[in-house]
C-alpha cells in the first residue's frame, strides 16, 4: 500500500517510507492511500479471540501487503507482552487500562510496534537512524523504553523543562546507551516545533537520516487502533445490545484519530468524545467552526498540555467539514480544579484511583450523558496512565499515595542524564550535528 501527504505536495510512499522517514518534505502527515474494512466474519468472532488474535488481524488488514504474515505476528506478539482489560465502575461505564506495560502508559503498545517496524525496514547499510520525539510526558519514557537498546537506531527525547512529573523523567532520562535525554527551555510546543523544523532542514537531512516516534509516524499510530478492538470485543462480551462509545483523554489527538482508524475499518462504534483540559482548541472547534490554534497553558493533566494537535490534520482528511466532525466526535473541555472533584468522586464512590487525564474523561462522559441522554450507551473511558505516574497531584488530591510497582521502584534512586538546551533552533541543529557525527 502507499501513503500520501495531508498537504498533498509530496509525492505517495512505500509503507517503509513512511514508517522511516516519519514525516513527509512538505510538513504533511503521511495516511494510507486506502483503508481496508475488516470483515463481517472477523467483527462476529471478536468477542472469542484473544488480544493478539485481534491485533494480528487488524494489523493484518491494514499491513499485510508489506510485511509478510510470519514478521507481523512476531512484532505484534514482541508488542502485547501485557493486556488492556476494561474495568467497569458501572452498568454504562467501563475503564480501559492502558497502563499495564513497561512504562505504564498506553504509548507503550505503539512505541514498541514502532521499534520492531523500524528495525525490520531499516536499510541494511550501516548508516544510523536517528529517532526525534518530542514529549509532554509519557511519549518520551514509552519510546525511549521501545527503541533501547536496538541496533542501529539512536533516540533523542525533546521534552519541557519543569513541565514533566519527577517519575515521567526518570523513565526516559536515566537509560543512557542509545537514548538522549534534551532538556528544552519552553513548552512542548517548542519541543514538538523543533522536531518539525529538523524534519524540514536539507543540511541537517543530508547530514543524518532522520525520523519521528510522536503520533504523526504512521506506525506509532497504527498498533494503538488495536486495543479499541480489544476493548469493544470485551465490552460486548457482556453488553451485547448497547451502543459504545469511547471516551479518549486527548492532547496531540493521536490517541483518538488511531480509535478513528478503527472505525473507518468498520467497527461499529457509535461515537468517540474528545476529552480535553483548558487546552480546548478541538473542542471549541467543534462548537464554533473555527480552528484557532494558540499557545499550551500548563495544568495538572499535562499530558495533554498541547496548542496545535498535530493529527487534527489527520481527523480531518476522515471527516473534512465541520458538520461531519460534528457527528462523528463530541468535544468537552475541565479546568484542573473540575478534575481534582472528579478525582475525588471516583475514589470515593468507587475505591478507584484515575490519575488526572482519566478524570477528564470521565468528567466528559458525564457531560455526553447529560446533554444526549443517550439510551442503551456504554461509555468506555481510556485510562492513558497509571496515577503513579503523576503521585504528586493525585496524593494531594486523594490524600492517598499510589504504589509504585516493584519493577520500577528502582529507577528514583537513579542519576539524571539529560542535556538541557534552549528552545532555539540553532543550537538544537548545532547539537545534533555534533552529537551524532562523533
Amino acid at each position: 500500500m502507499r501513503y500520501y501527504s495531508t498537504r498533498r505536495q509530496s509525492p505517495l510512499v512505500s509503507l517503509a517510507e513512511a514508517v522511516l522517514k516519519g514525516l513527509p518534505e512538505d510538513n504533511g502527515l503521511y495516511m494510507p492511500e486506502r483503508l481496508p474494512q475488516l470483515s463481517s466474519q472477523f467483527i462476529e468472532q471478536l468477542p472469542s479471540l484473544s488480544f493478539e488474535e485481534i491485533a494480528y488481524g487488524v494489523a493484518s488488514a491494514l499491513l499485510g501487503e508489506d510485511i509478510p504474515p510470519e514478521e507481523l505476528r512476531r512484532m505484534v506478539q514482541k508488542t502485547l507482552g501485557f493486556d488492556a482489560p476494561v474495568v467497569w465502575l458501572s452498568q454504562q461505564t467501563g475503564i480501559l487500562e492502558l497502563f499495564h506495560g513497561p512504562t505504564l502508559a498506553f504509548k507503550d503498545f505503539g512505541a514498541r510496534f514502532m521499534a520492531q517496524a523500524m528495525s525490520y525496514f531499516l536499510p541494511g547499510d550501516g548508516r544510523p537512524l536517528h529517532i526525534l520525539v518530542a514529549t509532554s510526558g509519557d511519549t518520551g519514557s514509552a519510546v525511549a523504553h521501545g527503541f533501547l537498546g536496538v541496533e542501529g537506531i539512536t533516540v533523542a527525547v525533546l521534552y519541557p523543562k519543569g513541565k514533566v512529573s519527577p517519575f515521567q523523567e526518570k523513565q526516559f532520562a536515566t537509560l543512557g546507551r542509545n537514548i538522549t535525554a534534551l532538556e528544552i527551555d519552553g513548552t512542548f510546543d517548542h519541543c514538538q516545533a523543533l522536531v518539525k523544523q529538523a524534519f524540514l532542514d536539507k543540511e541537517l537531512n543530508q547530514k543524518l537520516r532522520l525520523s519521528s516516534a510522536n503520533s504523526i509516524n504512521i506506525s506509532r499510530l497504527i498498533p494503538q487502533a488495536f486495543y479499541y478492538v480489544y476493548a469493544w470485543a470485551q465490552a460486548v462480551r457482556t453488553r451485547k445490545q448497547e451502543k459504545i462509545y469511547f471516551v479518549v483523554p486527548s492532547g496531540n489527538f493521536g490517541n483518538l484519530t488511531a480509535g478513528v482508524l478503527a472505525r473507518q475499518m468498520g467497527l461499529p462504534v457509535a461515537g468517540f468524545i474528545a476529552a480535553t483540559n483548558v487546552n480546548d482548541v478541538v473542542p471549541r472547534y467543534l462548537q464554533t467552526g473555527k480552528y484557532e490554534p494558540r499557545p499550551s497553558i500548563p495544568t495538572i493533566s499535562n499530558a495533554m498540555d498541547v496548542g496545535n494537535p498535530s493529527n487534527f490534520a489527520r481527523l480531518a482528511e476522515w471527516f473534512p467539514t465541520w458538520e461531519a466532525m460534528r457527528q462523528n466526535l463530541y468535544g468537552y473541555a475541565f479546568t484542573d480544579e473540575q478534575t481534582r472533584q472528579a478525582m475525588r468522586r471516583v475514589y470515593q464512590q468507587y475505591g478507584y484511583m484515575m490519575d488526572p487525564h482519566g478524570a477528564v474523561g470521565y468528567l466528559a462522559w458525564e457531560a455526553f450523558c447529560q446533554e444526549y441522554q443517550p439510551a442503551n450507551a456504554v461509555g468506555i473511558i481510556l485510562e492513558t496512565a497509571h496515577p503513579v505516574k503523576f503521585s504528586e497531584v493525585v496524593t494531594q488530591t486523594l490524600g492517598q499515595t499510589p504504589t509504585v510497582p516493584e519493577r520500577l521502584q528502582h529507577l528514583m534512586t537513579l542519576p539524571k542524564l539529560s542535556i538541557p538546551l534552549p528552545k532555539d533552533f540553532a543550537t538544537f541543529k548545532n547539537f545534533l550535528m555534533q552529537y551524532y557525527e562523533k
